[in-house]
């Protein structure tokens, strides 16, 4: 939903998307997909001997917490520019986020398309994702209230992972990509899981906004007529290169100089030969810890711009495959970036849950600090040991994954283990050979890298350790 320090440590991110498996970022959108996700990971095991957990009230705070997913559909569900697409290469179809999604494709089980995508190139269609463009002469002073970032810091045309923030409570009411495109005009994407209620604070926050400051100072646009998509993976640049349209395109066409965080507008070669009838924004980024890229396609000059996209990137199978919801989780767990939820909510505030980070330096003095829950955010900045919790990485001994909802105890008295936290995302680690890791929240002082604990899976408690994240290496493209 990483200034940028540029998106710095940005295999946190969040991230940052927090659109269901997004990013930066939404929710999972249905107990039906949280299912799916689930069985298409899970191993086969046996029932083991429960074990008794003691819970003591002092750390209620950490335990499971009150979390919003997208809903499960009660009417309609929506569909995105490619929903034909996917239905004609085999796709899975599920609800998510109020959408029909796909899970996986006929061609690859969830595991290779993982690793299809850590070894070559994968497209996602996350056309669900809300994307956003707010300008006018008020728009850095209204989300640098919203936000904790030092927006005004950024350079046209680069990007930073960011919260939306609770007022008085700093809490995370979404994760965000923010990116600045001109000196007072801002693109930014939100997740689908989260559109009504982002939509309702922000046309609050804007509408007070203007109130004070007249109707002229800020213009707020969603742009519905556009696409997304993410190609992912060490081969996706040469895929994408070979498309620029170097004759109409006016930035810069060499992708080798845009780096992770940055974006442009350019110009694809049709089938025909043509200049596609409108630029296509192309930001270096992702929510794999791969390389790659978000691709926004307008569809204001041509309905099928986004389908023409898609089957030109999809021209060399043996190098591009199409990659649905299943394989977006276990790859954005494994680069240790959150998913909006279920490792970040409004019951957790950056410092909470290790994204402290995404508060700009120069944020940081409570004297001018203006940004909605700067003296909770601030406070426990200073004192990271007032935190009752810790957001950290687990891996898990061999066996029956840890996964959501699923508790963290403390084992330093075997036949007695305590309550400490509480697993918010977990699954075998495809790129580790099926390693259990997990993501969760654990009581302040269990946090430090090293510490055994243990996972309460199938009545049973398996042995875990504290380790930092990711669990991959990020390959995000940097200047040398």
């Amino acid at each position: 939903m990483a200034s940028i320090r540029t998106f710095r440590k940005g295999a946190d991110l969040v991230a940052a998307r927090a659109s269901a498996l997004h990013a930066p970022r939404a929710s999972i959108g249905s107990p039906l997909l949280r299912r799916e996700l689930s069985s298409a990971v899970r191993p086969a095991t046996r029932k083991a001997p429960s074990t008794r957990v003691t819970a003591p009230a002092a750390i209620a705070p950490i335990k499971a917490q009150a979390v919003r997913y997208a809903s499960g559909s009660t009417g309609p569900l929506s569909k995105t520019q490619l929903f034909d697409l996917h239905e004609a290469h085999g796709a899975k179809m599920v609800p998510f986020a109020g959408f029909s999604m796909p899970l996986q494709y006929a061609d690859l089980s969830h595991v290779e398309s993982h690793m299809w995508t850590r070894e070559k190139a994968s497209l996602f269609d996350v056309s669900h994702m809300v994307q956003h463009n707010l300008s006018g002469p008020g728009a850095l002073e209204f989300l640098m209230k919203v936000t904790p970032s030092s927006l005004d810091k950024l350079a046209p045309n680069t990007s930073t992972l960011s919260c939306l923030l609770e007022e008085g409570t700093g809490g995370i009411l979404d994760d965000t990509v923010i990116t600045r495109r001109s000196e007072d005009t801002f693109y930014f994407v939100t997740n689908a899981g989260r559109r009504a209620e982002d939509l309702a604070f922000l046309q609050a926050e804007i509408e007070a906004f203007r109130a004070k400051n007249g109707a002229d100072s800020l213009k707020w646009d969603i742009l519905e007529d556009r696409a997304l998509v993410a190609l992912q993976g060490p081969l996706a640049v040469n895929v994408l290169q070979s498309l620029i349209n170097t004759s109409a395109s006016t930035a810069d066409t060499d992708l080798n100089t845009l780096y992770f965080g940055n974006c442009r507008e350019l110009y694809i070669t049709l089938p025909d030969g043509s200049a596609s009838p409108e630029p296509l924004l192309i930001s270096r980024t992702g929510y794999t810890g791969e390389d790659g890229f978000e691709i926004s396609i307008p569809t204001s000059a041509s309905q099928t711009l986004p389908q023409q996209v898609v089957e030109l990137l999809l021209t060399d199978k043996n190098t591009v495959r199409l990659a649905g919801l299943a394989a977006r989780d276990s790859l954005r767990l494994e680069a240790g970036m959150c998913l909006y939820g279920h490792d970040i909510s409004t019951a957790q505030t950056p410092p909470d849950a290790a994204l402290g980070w995404v508060v700009g330096r120069e944020r940081r003095d409570p004297a001018t600090a203006t940004f909605h829950g700067a003296s909770v955010i601030l406070s426990q900045l200073a004192s990271p040991k007032t935190l009752k919790q810790r957001r950290v990485g687990l891996t898990v001994e061999k066996g029956s994954p840890a996964r959501e909802g699923a508790k963290v105890v403390d084992i330093s008295d075997p036949a007695n283990p305590v309550e400490v936290g509480v697993v918010t995302s977990g699954l075998p680690s495809p790129t580790l050979g099926g390693t259990n890791i997990a993501m969760a929240y654990v009581k302040n002082g269990l946090h430090k890298k090293g510490t055994e604990l243990g996972v309460q899976v199938r009545n049973k408690v398996r042995k875990a350790t504290v380790v930092g994240m990711p669990w991959i290496e990020s390959k995000f493209h940097r200047p040398s």
